[in-house]
């Protein structure tokens, strides 16, 4: 097949999940005989560094991409309000985008196209005007979901309101949005259920992120003891909320228990505010070098998250890399995981310190939730096994003809 992958930024380097998740999509359809052209949005906080693709990646992916200046602007987000479309959305869409789509369809056929995620899908007009290629919403979130569940966790009644219009405003959209493509790729069975009371009747299956595995990225690196660690892109507004809500009512229930334990916060774009925190034995370290480094020289991972949906890539990750992580019911949302087998699983501050607790005071319970993570992923999440349902879904479209 010659599938056309349009995303909503760089898939790579893969320097987030949803970045990881594209470009774990790309190889495994190149890897498995298909054609791949990749068409990327770059933004100010997304951009694309040529000199750091390779020319591997850039000949195999024909890879193409247009600036779009997606920054928040107080006065575009006020004059909005008195629309009544998406701020979310509109952000993204540019004239020269849809030119660099036009060109590209009118010079190529294509098979399937991909939209990555809900800000991309403006353009679906565009191409179903010029192309007769499937067009698929690999839907990363629901993201009308993401927003509600941070209006129901906002206190400020003006934020919790303001926050509220835009939720309700993006699933108005994402209803809209269902009318025009011709199937959905979803992370999880959550979201492929949430699509369906949306009222989406045709074909649709839940197809999480793959791992590409190494089985020479687990070495002996030495472990720091005590050490409990969340990595993540703070950029994202629920990793800030989990993050602080850890903070201001787990963290302190630990450090009364005197397990000596230090906490490390690592991952890009993190708020000058973590920078300025002034709380016993906590470590903001921001951007690191290489995640797999900083994952495996730490003990016990967290992925506090109250608000997110879709799938959290980090969990894979973590999981792949033999690390016990403590999340949220919804942080592990969509991931075929066990509380006290392969994931600890806790939801309010006093079950979340005594998780933490519990795991530093036994290496034996660690890592035997960490060898049972790393199983599951080998089992079940592996990129080549998921790269063949996505590449027999795209095939039972195609014969629905």
């Amino acid at each position: 097949m010659n599938i056309l992958q349009i995303c909503n930024k760089p898939p790579f380097p893969a320097v987030d999940g949803g970045a990881i998740a594209m470009n774990n999509t790309t190889q495994g359809l190149l890897n498995n005989g298909h054609q791949v052209t990749v068409l990327a949005i770059t933004t100010p906080k997304h951009p694309v560094v040529y000199d750091n693709l390779s020319k591997e990646y850039l000949e195999s992916t024909n890879f193409q991409s247009v600036f779009i200046d997606t920054s928040i602007r107080l006065r575009d987000a006020f004059f909005n309000l008195f629309t009544k479309k998406s701020y979310n959305i509109e952000r993204f869409i540019s004239v020269n985008f849809t030119k660099q789509i036009q060109k590209i369809l009118i010079k190529e056929k294509f098979d399937v196209i991909i939209i990555e995620s809900l800000f991309v899908s403006p353009y679906i007009p565009t191409i179903k005007s010029l192309s007769k290629a499937k067009v698929v919403l690999r839907a990363h979130n629901v993201e009308h979901k993401i927003w509600e569940r941070i209006s129901k966790n906002t206190k400020n009644p003006i934020k919790k309101k303001y926050i509220t219009l835009l939720a309700k405003r993006l699933k108005n959209f994402e209803i809209e949005v269902l009318e025009t493509i011709d199937g959905i790729a979803a992370m999880t069975k959550v979201d492929e259920n949430d699509f369906k009371n949306l009222g989406f009747k045709k074909k649709i299956t839940a197809i999480p992120t793959g791992y590409i595995i190494n089985t020479e990225e687990i070495d002996n690196k030495s472990v720091e003891e005590n050490s409990v660690f969340h990595i993540a892109s703070m950029d994202w507004l629920p990793n800030i909320e989990g993050v602080d809500w850890f903070l201001h009512n787990v963290w302190p229930r630990i450090n009364k228990a005197e397990t000596n334990a230090t906490l490390y916060l690592a991952g890009r774009e993190m708020p000058d505010s973590y920078f300025n925190l002034n709380l016993p034995r906590v470590r903001v370290i921001g951007k690191v070098k290489s995640a797999k480094d900083f994952y495996l020289s730490k003990k016990i991972m967290i992925v506090p998250v109250l608000s997110g949906s879709g799938m959290r890539i980090k969990i894979i990750e973590g999981m792949a890399l033999g690390k016990v992580i403590i999340s949220t019911t919804i942080g592990a949302e969509g991931i075929n995981c066990t509380s006290g087998k392969n994931i600890i699983i806790a939801d309010n501050p006093e079950d979340f310190a005594k998780a933490v607790c519990m795991c530093l005071e036994d290496q034996n319970y660690c890592n035997e939730i960490g060898n049972n993570a790393k199983n599951l992923i080998a089992s079940e999440y592996s990129n080549d096994q998921i790269s063949k349902k996505m590449i027999l879904f795209f095939e039972d479209l195609k014969a629905s003809d």
